[in-house]
């Protein structure tokens, strides 16, 4: 690739190549050594619509973290030692919201982190008041906007404003846990955005999400809460996500 990449996607759950049709002889693979793990963090260089992309799968190679074992510290730092500015995670998210269908874009503009033991900051040894990062808004307003932008442009349906819990995992919530959420005035449920959000703001990199509700949370729908119906959706909803990140790539 003749230009460096400044724009990395995090692909989450069943997303875990950029392009399916893409000739793999056409990536640059990098194993990044990081300070916080054993084990390199891949990434993938590749070029969409012209556009130098990195591509990281969150959860490594066939799914091998799950979300609360997931590096996340390794992952950006090693985003950040190869000069990525902008990043657009791909989140897979339960609705809380009952006005959601499946599956559901959403543009989330608020989070709200229950998450609970993950290594969550790079600043853990000597700190100083500048450590102290500004969080009002988790999610990075131009970048966000760029998005919002190109799924209306493309007559995609995604909800412009959303609050999504972060939960530990990796088991689902209960519908007692649900109904707090809703209570608490979350949207939707995901595991995955936290720590990762205030990670890229430490390292001053933009960052947004496209959320792929996937689900009806726990006591929003009869029976069981189906995994391979789960996949079902995602595979139906990872086609909006492409077309959405194809368009938005070139405006970035």
């Amino acid at each position: 690739m003749s230009e460096k990449a400044e724009i990395a996607i995090i692909g989450g759950s069943g997303f875990y190549r950029l392009a399916p049709s893409l000739d793999l002889n056409r990536c640059v693979v990098e194993d990044v050594e990081t300070p916080y793990s054993n084990i390199p963090v891949k990434l993938s260089f590749e070029e969409l619509e012209d556009v130098p992309v990195c591509f990281l799968a969150r959860h490594g190679e066939q799914h091998r973290f799950p979300p609360h074992k997931v590096n996340y510290r390794a992952n950006l730092w090693a985003l950040h030692e190869f000069g990525i500015k902008h990043i657009i995670a791909v989140n897979t998210l339960g609705a809380i919201n009952t006005d959601f269908s499946l599956p559901q874009l959403i543009i989330p503009d608020q989070l709200i982190d229950y998450t609970w033991g993950r290594d969550h900051t790079f600043f853990d040894g000597l700190n100083s008041l500048s450590d102290h990062i500004d969080f009002t808004e988790p999610f990075t307003a131009e970048l966000r906007e760029k998005l919002l932008t190109q799924a209306e442009k493309l007559k995609l349906s995604a909800a412009t404003s959303a609050c999504v819990a972060c939960t530990q995992g990796p088991r689902l919530e209960t519908a007692a846990e649900i109904r707090k959420l809703a209570k608490d005035g979350c949207d939707a449920v995901g595991m995955t955005l936290m720590p990762e959000a205030a990670l890229a703001r430490e390292l001053k990199i933009s960052y947004a999400s496209i959320g792929l509700v996937v689900n009806m949370a726990a006591g929003l729908a009869e029976g069981e809460i189906s995994i391979e119906a789960i996949q079902e959706v995602l595979a139906a909803g990872l086609t909006d996500v492409r077309k959405l990140i194809s368009a938005v790539l070139p405006t970035i």
